[in-house]
């Protein structure tokens, strides 16, 4: 087995060293910490880790295969979060030349949509589980006896959302289609990216408009407000840098005219601030702050601000078990395992954590 070589050695705080150590403990984090009393060097060799929680909260109400499937779009349209998560991922990692303040802006607002593709997942998958009320017992055979437990399923409008998600997101627009990577650009030149940035933004902004007025579940509303908001963000993002690049875009690219602070949701986000907030998501530091501050190039006299994370985060809803969909669909024996597995696990991290406690004791 190979053995794994730090690339790079970088300065945190307490919070972070915390974060570090659950992050290895779980073994997606890879490194060695050598520390004194306030001061810690962290050698690391992974790219990027991930903490178990959301950017925006899901919202509660009742199922809604409809609302979820015009969700869809925002998911994988041509201009949905896959597309702006896989483009500024990809203009990131093809970057040239050394203007790293560009580099790190675009890789930071690539790195939040990530989790923006995960909220959007985790919301349609909220707006189909349980739309069928089935109401058997978890080891029964959904279906016994000839009864259509998933009727209703058939009539939706992608009904694949049963058949093949197991009531859970799936990789499409609104229509059906397939995401595709030719969605994707990345022209290697800083100007177009940026500028097709921007489109991307403004165009995906105005989409989640519309969907936003095509239901009035909470579940959905919650989610797209957040997302129109945090598109307004992205725009100011890749505007301002095209400011400092000299490019008068608002005169090539007037970005489409309206209030969205109408909307309620959206209102709340925006009197927050959010909309002019900027996040990084880097343990070594980033240089994103060179061009997101300062006055915002919307209009408003608002200023920008660069911050290492958002201020908030929120828990992931766990998924309920559905036998309808035989999802995860164990068995009584394979459940039993499963149970013996979780039980052994969570002795085993208890043991670890008395072990800690005394060592941090003495």
């Amino acid at each position: 087995m190979g053995k794994l070589m730090p690339v790079k050695t970088i300065k945190i705080s307490h919070g972070e060293l915390m974060i570090a150590l659950k992050e290895m403990n779980k073994g997606f984090f890879y490194g060695m910490i050598l520390g004194q009393r306030h001061s810690y060097t962290i050698n690391f060799a992974n790219m990027f880790f991930h903490v178990q929680s959301l950017i925006n909260e899901i919202v509660a109400d009742e199922p809604d295969p409809s609302a979820a499937n015009a969700l869809q779009e925002g998911l994988g349209g041509q201009f949905g979060e896959m597309r702006t998560m896989m483009q500024y991922l990809f203009q990131s990692f093809n970057f040239r030349g050394d203007a790293v303040p560009y580099l790190d802006l675009i890789q930071g607002v690539g790195i939040e949509e990530i989790s923006h593709v995960e909220l959007i997942s985790k919301t349609i998958a909220t707006l189909l589980d349980g739309s069928p009320q089935y109401n058997g017992k978890k080891f029964d055979v959904p279906g016994k006896g000839g009864e259509a437990t998933m009727d209703m399923a058939k009539d939706q409008m992608n009904p694949h959302h049963f058949i093949v998600g197991a009531q859970g997101a799936l990789p499409v627009d609104s229509a059906g289609n397939p995401w595709s990577g030719s969605y994707v650009h990345s022209h290697g030149n800083l100007v177009l990216d940026l500028m097709d940035n921007l489109v991307l933004e403004a165009t995906g902004r105005l989409q989640k408009c519309r969907i936003y007025q095509m239901s009035e579940n909470a579940t959905l509303r919650a989610t797209v407000a957040f997302l129109i908001v945090r598109d307004e963000a992205h725009q100011a993002a890749f505007a301002k840098a095209l400011e400092t690049l000299g490019v008068n875009w608002g005169k090539v690219l007037p970005i489409p005219k309206f209030d969205s602070s109408k909307y309620p949701e959206v209102k709340k986000l925006l009197d927050a601030g959010i909309h002019r907030e900027q996040y990084h998501f880097r343990l070594d530091g980033s240089q994103m702050e060179k061009i997101f501050s300062g006055t915002a190039p919307l209009g408003d006299n608002s200023e920008l601000v660069t911050l290492k994370e958002p201020r908030q985060s929120f828990p992931i809803p766990m998924a309920p078990e559905r036998p309808e969909e035989f999802a995860p669909g164990l068995d009584p024996d394979l459940q039993e395992l499963a149970d013996a597995f979780t039980t052994f696990k969570e002795s085993m991290t208890d043991k670890k954590n008395r072990t800690n406690g005394k060592k941090s004791k003495n």
